[in-house]
């Protein structure tokens, strides 16, 4: 099955960037979509983007639309997601998942990692 290990998050203030990454092992990557949801606490689990299996298309919440990027790097099994102005709202725990291209429901997940932004 497919693994999805994430890494970055941390600790930044209002109006900074943060760069996470998710490498995926275990399965043929440029057969996934990737997405990358959020959940913050007492909120239900966002849905922040995803990137087609090409790297060609991609869609975004309009809650980040124009501060985010999804990025992916085939050659590396790894997807990105680049946040900038980053607000206090953006607070959460966010997590990367893959889906075969023929699929509908995000069944592979990493693990999650926290991202904190000071006000």
């Amino acid at each position: 099955q497919v693994q999805l290990v994430q890494s970055g998050g941390g600790l930044v203030q209002a109006g900074g960037s943060l760069r996470l990454s998710c490498a995926a092992s275990g399965g043929t990557f440029d057969s996934y979509r990737m997405g990358w949801f959020r959940q913050a606490p007492g909120k239900e689990r966002e849905f922040v983007g995803s990137i087609d299996r090409s790297g060609v298309s991609t869609e975004y919440a309009d809650s980040v639309k124009g501060r985010f990027t999804i990025s992916r790097d085939n050659a590396k099994n790894t997807v990105y997601l680049q946040m900038n102005s980053l607000k206090p709202e953006d607070t959460a725990v966010y997590y990367c998942a893959a889906v075969f291209y023929l699929g509908g429901r995000y069944d592979y997940w990493g693990q999650g990692t926290q991202v904190t932004i000071s006000s």
